[in-house]
């Protein structure tokens, strides 16, 4: 037996008793003549009894007219009609029934919307909007509504190693301070700023999410005072582990400043700072010759590069015996110790100031930042194919969509 269209759209959007499809159109769009639409009116049994919020079961007292759009039929925009039932609880409380089809207060489908943040995953919002035909605000809303969901499903009872670092928002020097579960590598926080205060927000979204202070057993960061004074001040049970990857960044600074430092000709040293920067293993055959070269012409530059390479090996021992590790890092820092050079001198100090956390590297596993560092290129590039995020709560939200796991992803146990 043949089955006709209506029932045909019944079934293809999954309706049940009482929802079941009228009437279809396929008719040319108001906005564009050359493009056509397809309009499906659903409507429900007449006397059937729904149930209220607080679990009566009632017949509808009046309807109101509702449109959604839904996912493209073929090429063409296509869109849902109810009559959606409300109902009258008491006397002077009118509430409206939850169609199965869409979230209450969206103009989209669950269909369109789970389809719209698939494409998020690989492809930037305003392209999104692009392909799905509609503005770039509304999927925007669309895609912080779920994530805000996810938010709320964050469950921190579990978590006591974090990692905490920030990372640029835009130009300006704005920054997003975030936090990972160093267990799980992924993000559990994030925030504007890179100030201790980040820390007491941390905290405060830490307890609502089931976490509390002395649950935090280290924090693995940088060396700035910010988030030093924060870590103390708002978990100060925490085991504070300096991260050797901000570590070495400070020795690169070091030497970049040692290469400014030169004086007469510089012709070999220009275009070549990233090959200094560059550690000699990871440089191709082609700049080995040049680095080489500019090691013997500008020998403070020689010392400068040779205690960089120094301090990465100390940084990365071959044996895991943490006492042997911190050994070869203390021999490395009496030898520092003695250059005359201003910016390996200064850095040297600071990495005295710092010996407690960076005696914790070595004792605590060598722990690292490195699941932030691989995060953080992902949201550059992410944010470079965006061309930039405007607004900043839009560039947070994405930072949890990116890194936050599952919990982050639409599904129907959201619902």
């Amino acid at each position: 037996m043949e089955t006709d269209t209506k029932t045909l759209f019944t079934l293809g959007l999954g309706l049940t008793e009482p929802w079941e499809v009228k009437d279809t159109k396929l008719v040319v769009s108001e906005s564009n003549a050359k493009h056509k639409e397809l309009h499906i009116w659903i409507d429900f049994k007449r006397d059937y009894l729904f149930a209220s919020s607080k679990g009566q079961l009632l017949k509808a007292h009046d309807s109101v007219e509702k449109t959604w759009r839904h996912l493209n039929f073929f090429e063409h925009p296509c869109y849902l009609h109810a009559k959606v039932p409300r109902l009258r609880t008491t006397c002077s409380t009118i509430e409206m029934v939850s169609v199965p089809w869409a979230r209450p207060g969206s103009g989209f489908t669950l269909l369109f919307e789970a389809f719209a943040l698939a494409l998020i995953e690989e492809t930037p919002v305003n392209s999104v909007a692009e392909v799905m035909q509609e503005t770039a605000p509304k999927i925007w809303r669309v895609f912080n509504h779920w994530v805000g969901i996810g938010k709320n499903r964050l469950d921190l009872s579990r978590v006591s190693r974090v990692g905490v670092d920030e990372t640029s928002s835009k130009k300006g020097h704005r920054y997003i301070t975030q936090f990972v579960d160093l267990d799980t590598h992924k993000t559990i926080f994030a925030c504007e700023g890179k100030d201790a205060e980040t820390f007491n927000k941390f905290l405060a979204w830490f307890e609502e999410h089931g976490g509390f202070a002395e649950q935090i057993t280290l924090v693995a960061m940088d060396m700035s005072v910010a988030f030093l004074s924060g870590c103390t001040t708002y978990f100060p049970k925490a085991q504070i582990v300096y991260d050797k990857f901000h570590i070495i960044q400070e020795a690169n600074k070091a030497l970049d400043e040692v290469r400014k430092m030169e004086k007469g000709e510089k012709k070999l040293l220009k275009g070549q700072r990233h090959t200094l920067l560059h550690l000699r293993k990871n440089l191709p055959a082609s700049k080995l010759s040049a680095l080489d070269t500019i090691l013997y012409t500008y020998p403070d530059l020689g010392d400068a590069y040779s205690l960089r390479e120094g301090l990465v090996d100390a940084l990365n021992p071959i044996s895991s015996d943490p006492q042997q590790g911190w050994n070869a890092f203390t021999k490395w820092l009496e030898l520092a110790d003695k250059s005359k050079l201003p910016p390996i001198s200064k850095f040297v100090r600071t990495l005295k100031s710092h010996l407690f956390g960076i005696k914790a590297f070595f004792e605590c596993g060598r722990v690292t930042n490195s699941i932030l560092e691989g995060l953080n290129s992902k949201i550059q590039l992410a944010k470079r194919r965006a061309r930039g995020f405007r607004n900043v709560d839009n560039f947070i939200n994405m930072i949890y969509f990116i890194n936050g796991g599952d919990v982050f992803r639409f599904s129907h146990e959201t619902l």
